[in-house]
């Protein structure tokens, strides 16, 4: 699947599963992807308390946008908003962010509730739905999926049904966040952060992500960046600089004085600095200042950038971030212990 854009912030979110078959949640549970985060939930009325009573946060929307309340122009007909790149890259501290239900499956025939009047019954609209059918409930489906009530339906008996259902919650978990994700993207694209926009970027942003095992990303500034996390919680930071922005970069260490071999090596475009302690530039306290550069790569798409990967980046206090490894780790400790309170 082509990548045309690079989301603002990525992380796993948890898929409800609701049958009122123990057996065929546990055979279910065997044959999903190994580091999807899940519940299993055999009564439909106790996943509906479980998905409408639990404590939700103010959307994101309302977390990442406000009105900008220093503006000259009081005009009422416009509204200047305020996007806080601080507050996206913080959610990485949020240590219940991977409990965000994003995906529901449900069974359709099921003794106390069908699954279609579940899923009506979703407080949260932001739930994406997964109905499960039988052969005989296809065109019941097919009305539910017109009319919006869900987003997918899967047949049950079809040879490829676990492919079909591991592709589809796949997708909608990308798709849960993508309102949200593109009103930031378009706002942020508009200044210093061009490449989220770049399709040629975003496929080489998807190759390191792949290769390092990126499972969580937030963008940052000061350096122009994006934090990524694997499933351990390692952190890596992809620095992205325009040429404007390079060229920026050595103006202010010619201002600061820096040495002229430290100046040389920012002209070459060999490098990036990581000058953390002073918003990304370059100041005479980095008497070490070797250090804090780091193999640049050029790359050409619709814009020209240079990026270069820092590990375990120094600006971001990440030494108690709850890794998403540890969460699943979590949800498979409580599987089993619901399992042997169920035998």
């Amino acid at each position: 699947m082509k990548t045309y854009a690079i989301q603002p912030f990525h992380f796993p979110t948890t898929v409800a599963f609701v049958d009122d078959s123990q057996q065929f949640l546990s055979n279910l549970s065997l044959q999903l992807d190994s580091r999807l985060a899940y519940r299993l939930h055999h009564s439909p009325f106790s996943a509906l308390v479980a998905l409408n009573g639990a404590n939700l946060e103010p959307p994101v929307v309302e977390r990442f946008f406000s009105l900008y309340r220093h503006r000259g122009d009081k005009s009422v007909s416009r509204h200047v908003i305020d996007v806080s790149l601080d507050m996206i890259h913080r959610e990485v501290h949020n240590e219940h962010r991977f409990e965000q239900v994003s995906v529901v499956v449900v069974d359709y025939d099921m003794p106390e509730i069908d699954g279609l009047e579940f899923c009506r019954n979703l407080k949260n609209k932001a739930i994406k739905k997964i109905l499960l059918t039988g052969k005989a409930d296809e065109q019941t489906a097919v009305r539910a999926f017109n009319e919006k009530t869900i987003d997918r339906f899967i047949r049950k008996q079809d040879d490829d049904v676990m492919a079909r259902l591991n592709r589809a919650i796949a997708e909608l978990q990308r798709e849960h966040f993508e309102q949200v994700e593109h009103m930031l993207a378009d706002a942020l694209s508009v200044g210093s952060h061009l490449f989220l926009r770049d399709p040629a970027f975003a496929e080489r942003f998807a190759e390191i992500s792949r290769g390092l095992g990126i499972v969580e990303h937030y963008l940052c500034c000061a350096p122009d960046g994006i934090l990524m996390l694997d499933v351990s919680g390692s952190s890596y930071l992809l620095i992205v600089q325009t040429e404007d922005m390079v060229r920026a970069q050595h103006e202010i260490a010619h201002e600061q004085d820096a040495p002229d071999e430290l100046l040389a090596r920012l002209r070459g475009g060999r490098c990036l600095p990581y000058f953390w302690k002073t918003a990304g530039n370059y100041s005479p306290i980095y008497e070490d200042w070797e250090a804090c550069l780091h193999p640049a790569t050029e790359f050409k798409g619709r814009d020209w950038y240079l990026y270069a990967l820092v590990k375990n980046p120094g600006a971001f206090n990440l030494k108690y971030v709850f890794p998403y490894g540890d969460y699943l780790e979590n949800l498979d400790r409580e599987s089993r212990q619901g399992l042997a309170s169920v035998t």
